[in-house]
């Protein structure tokens, strides 16, 4: 696995965050190093899509990266995943992994998930995704969410989060910092890739996802994955 350098050195300047070849070549490094109990969080999706498939539908995978979640699906051979996610570099990624059985089972598409017209899901997953999206274009998004889940259907959302109350948020950020820390970053890189994602990567508080999620129809909601400043979130049809 190839360690994360991408802001190692001072830069003059600070560009957005973008998925481009250059943080794809080292995802996985980055995600296990700034993103808490990933992997668990991956198990457990993919517990919940074994749980709640239904034959003949569909498994939505919006903002799919490089496919980690996906491989774990596609234990189950039987499921069916529609992929998708607008760096090509990630879909390119996610497409070597694959191999023929593995590719009838996945439809890879390299798009702007806000585009994507979603029917017949049994789950619909948006893993550290919608964090990234216009704040305008969220709501119609969960919206088409609802409307495209059978009945019965789940949708599954992680996301990087914040709180309204300034103490807990102080706390929240203080240990992820300290975190990324732990695992390796410099006081450097940590300053430099929040700069890259300021005004980049909008974090909401669990209430603000939970009063979207409920106005769109969901008869429940729950966490069932929680770290500080990450939440792992479920919704049923």
């Amino acid at each position: 696995m190839e360690k994360d350098q991408v802001f190692a050195q001072k830069m003059e300047k600070v560009s957005p965050f973008e998925f481009d070849e250059k943080v794809a070549d080292v995802f996985n490094d980055m995600l296990e190093r700034s993103v808490p109990m990933y992997e668990e969080s991956l198990k457990q999706q993919a517990g919940l899509v074994s749980r709640f498939y239904q034959s003949g539908t569909d498994v939505y995978d919006l903002g799919c990266s490089n496919g980690n979640l996906g491989m774990k699906i596609l234990n189950d051979k039987n499921i069916s995943i529609i992929a998708v996610d607008s760096s090509s570099p990630m879909i390119e990624r996610y497409r070597s992994r694959l191999d023929n059985d593995q590719k009838q089972s996945v439809k890879l598409i390299c798009d702007y998930i806000e585009n994507i017209q979603i029917s017949n899901a049994s789950v619909v997953i948006v893993n550290l995704t919608l964090q990234f999206i216009d704040m305008k274009k969220r709501a119609e998004l969960v919206n088409r969410i609802y409307k495209g889940l059978v009945k019965g259907g789940v949708f599954v959302l992680t996301e990087k989060i914040t709180h309204d109350d300034k103490i807990f948020k102080s706390i929240y950020e203080d240990f992820y910092i300290n975190f990324k820390l732990e695992n390796g970053y410099s006081a450097l890189e940590i300053s430099q890739k929040r700069d890259a994602l300021e005004k980049v990567l909008i974090p909401e508080t669990i209430s603000d996802h939970k009063t979207r999620i409920k106005k769109a129809g969901f008869k429940g909601f729950d966490i069932f994955l929680k770290w500080f400043n990450f939440a792992s979130m479920i919704a049923c049809k």
